[in-house]
């Protein structure tokens, strides 16, 4: 089985990436940010460990955590924010490793893992090849307006918070170039698997 890291910045394409790779090489797609929000889920160890660790006041009236909430807890505290990563990115590792394990065992041939953030949460081990899916600026910007109706203001503050274009290409093996066709892009991807 190979397993490959997908990441780039926001409006970059990875959605239509990872829905080709789905549909024309059966590949099995784990994105990050899904394996999370399960694992903080009411019942779950990772939940039990963030509410102990923020209060209840992070607490929906339903009892599952208010992401809101949790986000203006952490998102101005740099030592706050540490400490929630520290819960959820060894958990959510953890998961992944197991769920790798399971479809090796299934027979499964292409594993995909996706964030955005991949670069720097450590899964260059996990990975066997770490894949940029790269768009111009200007695309991207014009995808999340056009996709998502976001305004210039909010793409410029998704960007900024995100890893610099030289550190995505820094941390992974192969660029993809997305800011054409489609079709383009699948001859890259086809290239390369």
């Amino acid at each position: 089985m190979k397993v490959i890291g997908i990441t780039g910045g926001v409006g970059c394409g990875k959605s239509a990436v990872l829905a080709y790779l789905e549909s024309e090489y059966a590949a099995v797609v784990t994105e990050l940010d899904g394996v999370a929000k399960n694992l903080q889920k009411s019942g779950q160890e990772c939940f039990g460990r963030i509410v102990s660790q923020f209060g209840t006041e992070i607490l929906r009236d339903d009892g599952e955590l208010d992401r809101n909430r949790l986000a203006e807890t952490v998102f101005g505290d740099p030592e706050k924010l540490a400490k929630l990563n520290a819960i959820v990115h060894p958990e959510v590792k953890e998961w992944v490793r197991e769920d790798i394990a399971r479809k090796r065992k299934d027979g499964v041939g292409l594993y995909v893992i996706e964030a955005a953030l991949l670069p720097t949460a450590g899964y260059e081990s996990i990975c066997d090849e770490m894949w940029y899916i790269y768009a111009e600026e200007p695309v991207r910007r014009r995808r999340l307006k056009e996709s998502r109706g976001y305004t210039d203001e909010k793409i410029t503050q998704m960007i900024a918070s995100q890893p610099t274009e030289r550190m995505f290409r820094e941390s992974c093996d192969h660029v993809i170039e997305n800011s054409g066709t489609l079709e383009n892009t699948k001859e890259q991807i086809g290239e390369l698997l």
